[in-house]
């Protein structure tokens, strides 16, 4: 991958209009189509598999007047007055006969209904009207929305002086987000920072344009994809929360390498290719597990969630695509002009040379400056030289911080938001403190009983016993309604609790009272269902509780895998998740202390303290998995490296001293960077706390308390103390467990072998094989490395012919397999056709062919692709093994191959092995080809079985 995005990365740098007008005419298109397709966002709740799902959808069907949305006008009459005195009460059965006109209203019940108790407060000043509409929220048009609204503005006018009214309920419980001018102080901040970080004006805003490019292009496809899913309005403002944070610092890691490797000296240009590819292949990293993460939320199995995992995932892929491709092409308009204030450079505003293009796009990749000057080495930073000095008392200090940190978690309680949240200045906010005020708290979470009674002989007496059974119920403050529908097939009960919606005790009275339904199903046979806007909230919160372990395994799980793949470590991913679990429970004892307890509360402007919106947690966990796993990679990664290479100076041993010193120069390097990245997160999702939207607040705080912490505190305190604790011992794994998980290449370990190997073995090369030193092995018995040859030099033109043997056929096999990028060489140096190995195995692999010539073992037949294909570079095994018709099949199969290669203008290269190596020449010869070298590989004594050994193609 590394040397994939290395070829993006210069093309990028080379084509740099073409790239920023191709971003910016895929934005103008798809932000176009959004006014073309776009339905609007949908911010109604539902959770298939649920009873309250079930119970709206069986008043769907029977007792549609009662199933669809819903809204209440909280009237209160002057000081001194009562809502049922004339003249407020003609004024307001004006209103209602006005509201039950609206299209789109289904049913309007006004405070004086002798049907529906309630609806006048104990002491007579305020009065309920209440209107159902035809069905649920998002079905609700924005014209009877406005017809009501009109209305409502006429009372206000015609009612008695002193009248105070305000118009709420479950239609308006939610707000739509969106942005303000807060958010555009965090993007300054992210610039300021940028700024300080490049010493540069011009670097500065390349991460922020890329950034922007991103996130408009991805909540453009978001509101696009609205018009084939139902999106909440949250979706886009996490995706630009997200979009933003993880763009801007996507970014800057790339550009910060390029900047580094400019002051050293390299070529601005092979500088940007480098930085794509070894910054960049840390970045595809980083967003591919933010990703994974995200698309993980679809675990709790609540449908918006899932969407909105998917959108907020498509929006961190975008940052990924836009920061590996565009920014190296803002760096190509800079050209050497990104040293910064006190940078030096060898080249200083000038355009980098343009070299000779290839025609062949594998030899234009392959061009490369000399190697660039190293830099001068960095003095130890300070603060790690303290914490690695100290490492048991800053490992015990941080962990003892974040756990007192961690206390306030315990009390975190989840539930969906409602207008409880919204700012006093909200309307819904206004009628739902009237509503609480005069009516007690659970009127503004009305309860919903509905069930087939299709059965009683007397509906009316049933339902009457089955109020009095739900009014014994603690935690009942009345019941509004109990009634059958017209055709009395359906029941309906109409609960209001004693406490708050999002109050637990309501969450514990719909459980009380689904653990009734047996009893009452054997006495009135009633299945009775509780439901409503309410219950459905208590449903997604307690799925949602319910998902947090599955989702924490999966997560912490994955990041564990993950982290082993990349460190080859045990103790090195252990100890990163345990640091990520702290990072979590710190931020949720953040956000408890400030939503349920009211720490800050007013600083932050939190207008009401409660239950934190019920996504919080697992998004939480998820993106900061992501982020965090982001900063491990960048600081613990250069702490390996330079643990390699110290191990490698000391003649491959690594003790502890070279452990520490490579943790407090890995550190060194990296602090700066990680800095900034971890300012601008914070900047970014803070900046999203004060003026955001109610259930924006606790996952923007969360995210900017969790990135703190994670990269201040875990990061770059506890993580340099523990890795000193350990010493050598922290890059330790089984061998059995190395050998068994896969090699991925996120710091660009491909693109530095293979530029610092550039002119290997000399300078324009274009022969088709060179290899020195080198060496594969394989796994013997017991899992023990067995060398199956060694130190094996060789060098062959374009067209030539290889003989390779061995007394052990296993070892010429190996070599094959090697040159063909089927087995990846454990040491020396090798190239095929130009491309040098590992690096390029994925090209070789597609342009090298293998024949496996064994006589009846494996027909000549089935060879005849990889003799007789359109490759240039066949690796033959087995030409001795061969006799009779075989022998002659095999020698007129490599003569049509040569033949179709000279045809098209090329020859063809050969490597083959044998032991018996006249009977190899034999078959050449009468195919035409004459070995031009032979080459015999040093392996092991003895040769062993079979089945001692196993190579097995990559």
């Amino acid at each position: 991958m590394s040397t994939l995005l290395f070829s993006l990365g210069r093309w990028s740098y080379r084509h740099a209009w073409r790239v920023l007008i191709a971003w910016i005419l895929l934005l103008g298109l798809v932000g176009g189509s959004v006014a073309l397709l776009m339905k609007g966002t949908d911010n109604s709740f539902s959770i298939p598999g649920t009873e309250a799902q079930e119970g709206i959808e069986l008043l769907n069907r029977t007792f549609p007047q009662a199933s669809g949305a819903s809204a209440q006008f909280v009237v209160v009459a002057p000081e001194g007055s009562r809502v049922d005195d004339a003249p407020l009460r003609d004024e307001v059965e004006t209103l209602a006969d006005g509201l039950a006109d609206v299209d789109g209203v289904s049913n309007v019940t006004v405070p004086y209904d002798e049907m529906v108790d309630g609806l006048i407060s104990d002491d007579g000043r305020a009065g309920l009207v209440q209107l159902q509409f035809d069905g649920q929220a998002m079905d609700v048009s924005d014209d009877t929305i406005a017809d009501v609204e009109q209305l409502v503005a006429d009372f206000r006018v015609d009612a008695p002086e002193g009248t105070t009214s305000a118009l709420g309920g479950d239609l308006f419980a939610t707000s739509v987000p969106a942005l303000s001018i807060i958010e555009a102080v965090g993007v300054l901040i992210a610039l300021f920072v940028l700024i300080v970080t490049f010493r540069s004006f011009a670097v500065a805003w390349f991460p922020l344009i890329s950034a922007l490019i991103g996130v408009g292009l991805a909540v453009a496809l978001i509101y696009v994809s609205t018009a084939v899913t139902t999106i909440s309005s949250t979706t886009p403002m996490l995706a630009v929360m997200l979009g933003l944070a993880v763009g801007i610092d996507y970014s800057l890691f790339i550009v910060s390498r390029h900047q580094d490797q400019v002051r050293a000296g390299m070529d601005p240009e092979e500088s940007a290719a480098r930085a794509t590819g070894t910054a960049g292949s840390a970045v595809v990293f980083a967003g591919v597990t933010v990703m994974i993460a995200l698309v993980g939320l679809s675990l709790a199995g609540i449908p918006f969630l899932s969407t909105m995992g998917i959108a907020a995932a498509v929006a961190v892929a975008i940052a990924v695509v836009v920061s590996v491709s565009l920014t190296p092409a803002l760096l190509g308009f800079a050209k050497g002009r990104v040293a910064g204030w006190g940078g030096r450079t060898l080249q200083r505003g000038f355009p980098t040379r343009r070299r000779a293009r290839s025609t062949d796009a594998a030899n234009a990749d392959a061009e490369a400056p000399e190697p660039a000057p190293k830099a001068t080495p960095m003095r130890p930073n300070r603060w790690v030289m303290l914490v690695t000095r100290h490492p048991i008392i800053t490992t015990v200090a941080v962990v003892v911080g974040l756990g007192i940190m961690a206390i306030p978690s315990a009390s975190l309680h989840l539930a969906l938001p409602n207008a409880g949240v919204q700012p006093t200045s909200s309307e819904a906010r206004q009628a739902y403190d009237l509503n609480a005020e005069y009516f007690g708290a659970g009127s503004n979470g009305a309860l919903v009983m509905a069930g087939t009674i299709v059965t009683s002989t007397d509906p009316l007496g049933l339902m009457e016993d089955l109020k009095a059974e739900v009014e014994d119920i603690p935690g009942v403050e009345r019941v509004a309604l109990a009634t059958p529908n017209e055709t009395a097939d359906t029941g309906l009960i109409q609960i209001v609790p004693t406490t708050a919606p999002d109050d637990p005790a309501t969450a514990d009275l719909v459980r009380e009272l689904r653990s009734h339904h047996d009893e009452w199903l054997d006495e009135y046979g009633v299945d009775l269902k509780v439901t409503g806007f309410t219950a459905v909230g208590i449903d997604i919160s307690d799925r949602l509780g319910a998902a947090l372990l599955p989702f924490g395994i999966f997560v912490v799980g994955l990041s564990f895998v993950l982290l082993m793949i990349v460190f080859r470590s045990i103790w090195v991913p252990l100890k990163a998740t345990l640091g990520y679990l702290l990072s979590i429970l710190a931020a949720f004892g953040a956000v408890a202390a400030v939503f349920e307890w009211g720490w800050l509360a007013e600083a932050l402007h939190v207008t009401r303290t409660g239950p934190v919106i019920s996504f919080m947690p697992i998004i939480l966990m998820g993106v900061l998995f992501g982020l965090a796993m982001d900063y491990e990679v960048f600081l613990v990664s250069r702490m390996r490296e330079d643990f390699v290479h110290g191990r490698r100076a000391r003649g491959g041993r690594g003790d502890r001293a070279t452990a520490i010193a490579a943790v407090r120069s890995g550190f060194t390097a990296s602090a700066r960077v990680v800095v900034a990245a971890a300012v601008i997160m914070f900047a970014v999702f803070a900046a999203f706390v004060p003026e955001g939207d109610s259930s924006i607040k606790p996952i923007a705080l969360g995210l900017a308390v969790g990135i703190a912490v994670d990269a201040f505190l875990v990061r770059m305190t506890l993580v340099p103390a523990v890795m000193a604790l350990l010493g050598e011992k922290a890059w330790w794994m089984p061998r059995w467990l190395e050998r068994l998980l896969p090699h991925v290449d996120i710091e660009g370990e491909a693109v530095e072998h293979e530029r610092a190997h550039a002119h290997w073995p000399e300078p324009d090369y274009t022969g088709a094989l060179a290899a020195d030193g080198l060496e594969v092995r394989a796994e013997g018995p017991g899992g023990s490395d067995i060398v199956l040859f060694r130190d094996a030099s060789v060098r062959l033109a374009d067209g030539g012919t290889l003989l390779v043997t061995a007394d052990d056929p296993h070892s010429a096999r190996a070599f094959l397999l090697a040159v063909a990028g089927r087995v990846a060489p454990t040491e020396g140096l090798l190239r095929v056709s130009g491309h040098l190995l590992p690096g390029r195995a994925a090209w070789v692999r597609a342009h090298v062919g293998v024949a496996e010539l064994s006589g009846s073992d494996a027909p000549l037949t089935e060879q005849r692709r990889a003799l007789a294909g359109r490759t240039r570079f066949v690796a033959i095994a087995g030409l001795d093994t061969l006799s009779g018709s075989d022998r002659d099949q095999a020698a007129a199969l490599i003569r049509d191959a040569a033949a179709g290669v000279t045809a098209r203008g090329h020859a063809l290269t050969i490597v083959a092995s044998a032991r018996d190596l006249a009977s190899a020449r034999s078959v050449l010869a009468d195919a035409h080809r004459t070995p031009t070298d032979t080459l015999v590989l040093e392996t092991r004594t003895p040769a062993p079985a079979a089945a001692d050994t196993q190579v097995i193609p990559s």
